[in-house]
């Protein structure tokens, strides 16, 4: 998270040139633009397939009115990053945009997003929407300033293959860390040639070290990252160094790739293009959304994925109640606040999100529902054998701290993963690191030891 000036520069450059074209139409006579700004990627283009239909839609509906789809290649950090940078000009700020859930409220409190509750008070499918998914879309002052597309949970994926092949039981459900790690010495034993159990960690795989991996662990222990009676962060905690532990473990014993690989940014791919279809991976933990990779159409299309793959929840620490745990993100389509074409902007934004859309996005994506008539829907219940399982966690998911503190306070985090897969900090002096780091970022006054 931490970015050189030389980036940041290209960034803002990079961000003027997809949307050098961002300033909003006159709003008197002739023909008006919407700007719709976007993340796409090689392996993500749901969303793009998505905003294309509702383009179509809502031009036909709207003689005269242009819809100009923005979108923008990037990583989820860089495409962040480029979108903050926009959003500080009226220039290039777009009309509708790509907002990640933990990006409402700060952006909110910055003034770049409209407040919608008005409009959505008019809008005959809010009512649709799960009350917790809305939550998402508020900020501190209590008023929407976003509208979700979907949501996600984390969990354990495995391949049946290469536990059966270690004689592992299935269906396979770890009641705690040290299940776990005997399970993946049992792999390793069976074959030394396959990953026993890979779990994100470094500043390679940004966001996903996080979301997909040192959460998981630390709320598994009971402790927290950030207190939100207090309103602090949390450091000196138990929680954080035993979850440093068991990743020291974990690539000591060699039952994860090498720390070489793990810092690639680019091992997710090998995970689920590579790994889990060859049988060359035993377990990974990652997000709901994975068969949206291996389904027809997806970027690493794999016949039988659906046979071959099991799916477990993560355990808490020692087994301790409730048993489990488990992350949600999510993402949303925000209004920005500079628009000149307000209604025209928000009317995009429904159209995007109405029912038929919405379906087609979250079965494209494989998220999971956040409007209930999509919920119901026949073709979202047997999208894949997995929908109900990974649904299930939300009843014991967390989501991540929305402060603007929040993505240094993440990088610390990597940090001090990526200090202690590769040997060079025991997790006790990396936790420490880590505490320095965040008094460093928040003051001293904005920490609580717990």
């Amino acid at each position: 998270m931490f970015r050189r000036a030389s980036k940041t520069a290209s960034l803002l450059a990079a961000a003027v040139l997809v949307l050098a074209a961002c300033t909003p139409a006159d709003p008197g006579g002739g023909d008006k633009t919407i700007k719709v700004a976007y993340q796409k990627t090689d392996s993500f283009t749901a969303l793009d397939s998505m905003l294309q239909e509702a383009k179509k839609e809502f031009e036909s509906a709207n003689q005269g009115v242009k819809v100009e789809l923005q979108p923008i290649q990037a990583s989820d950090e860089d495409y962040g990053t480029k979108l903050a940078l926009a959003l500080r000009s009226p220039s290039t700020a777009p009309d509708v945009f790509y907002e990640d859930t933990f990006k409402v409220r700060s952006d909110a409190d910055a003034g770049y997003l409209m407040n919608l509750d008005s409009r959505l008070a008019g809008w005959g499918d809010w009512g649709a929407f799960d009350n917790a998914a809305k939550e998402a879309g508020k900020a501190d002052d209590g008023g929407t300033y976003a509208v979700p597309l979907g949501t996600d949970t984390r969990v354990i994926w495995y391949n049946k293959k290469v536990l059966e092949a270690a004689g592992i039981g299935l269906p396979w459900h770890p009641s705690s860390w040290q299940d776990i790690l005997d399970t993946a010495r049992k792999i390793k034993a069976a074959n030394p040639d396959v990953i026993p159990f890979n779990m994100y960690a470094g500043k390679g795989t940004g966001e996903g070290t996080v979301m997909q991996g040192f959460y998981e662990l630390l709320y598994g222990t009971g402790s927290s990252l950030y207190d939100q009676d207090s309103k602090k962060w949390v450091v000196g905690s138990p929680g954080f160094k035993d979850s440093l532990t068991f990743l020291e473990t974990l690539y000591r014993e060699n039952l994860a790739v090498p720390p070489a690989e793990a810092l690639d940014p680019n091992v997710w791919k090998k995970v689920f293009g590579e790994w889990f279809p060859k049988a060359k991976l035993g377990a990974t933990v990652e997000g709901s959304y994975a068969p949206s990779f291996w389904q027809a159409g997806g970027s690493y299309a794999w016949p039988g994925y659906e046979q071959e793959m099991g799916v477990a929840p993560f355990p808490t620490q020692k087994g301790q109640a409730p048993g489990k745990v488990s992350m949600s993100g999510g993402w949303t389509l925000a209004v920005g606040a500079e628009t000149k074409q307000p209604d025209l902007a928000f009317n995009f934004l429904t159209t995007a999100l109405n029912a038929k859309n919405s379906l087609a996005f979250t079965l494209a994506s494989s998220q999971i529902a956040v409007r209930n008539d999509v919920a119901a829907d026949p073709g979202y219940q047997s999208a894949n054998p997995f929908v109900k399982d990974v649904s299930g966690l939300v009843s014991v998911t967390r989501f991540r701290p929305a402060t603007s503190d929040y993505p240094r306070i993440s990088a610390a985090i990597q940090e001090a993963t990526e200090a202690v897969i590769t040997g060079n900090r025991t997790p006790e002096q990396a936790a420490a690191d880590y505490d320095t780091a965040v008094t460093g970022i928040v003051g001293g006054d904005k920490t609580i030891r717990k």
